[in-house]
């Protein structure tokens, strides 16, 4: 399942060659990374279109990849512009809100070796079955972690 495995004999630069080649067949590619207590998936190739990358955090790898691939046709066939705490109800099945990642020079491995160390990323912060964000108070979704790889922006007054 993973490219590593795979190819034991292969090289990163075989692997971001593999990267290249799907951003430029589908215009991005999503990177899951494994782990058993902090999954995460983010999108490579975004940057070359202007665009944040998207994140996000403690998400099995077939939803996080539909989530990502979902919202990156909303801004990439859509014109939807994300911006820092904009709530997106998607399909009725997650609440997400939109958070500017810190440092995506350290989470987005690949999206940096292939675009340098400016890459901007947006996170999307899914809330519980209860509606509530991490920060909220009683947050929780059984023993999956997510955490938050930048601050909360305020939500800006309603008009």
């Amino acid at each position: 399942m993973c490219w590593k495995c795979d190819n034991p004999n292969g090289t990163e630069e075989e692997y971001l060659d593999g990267l290249r080649a799907t951003i430029d067949d589908h215009g991005w590619a999503v990177q899951y990374v494994e782990s058993d207590k902090r999954p995460f998936a983010y999108t490579v190739g975004l940057t070359r279109r202007g665009l944040p990358e998207l994140v996000i955090t403690g998400m099995a790898p077939r939803t996080s990849m539909r989530l990502l691939n979902s919202i990156a046709h909303m801004i990439t066939d859509d014109g939807t512009v994300l911006a820092p705490a904009m709530h997106i109800d998607y399909q009725n099945e997650f609440l997400l809100e939109v958070v500017e990642v810190e440092h995506p020079d350290v989470h987005l491995l690949y999206a940096t070796r292939i675009y340098g160390p400016n890459v901007r990323a947006l996170q999307m912060v899914w809330a519980d079955d209860h509606r509530r964000l991490p920060w909220e108070r009683g947050w929780g979704h059984g023993r999956r972690r997510q955490p938050v790889l930048g601050m909360r922006a305020p939500i800006p007054p309603a008009a």
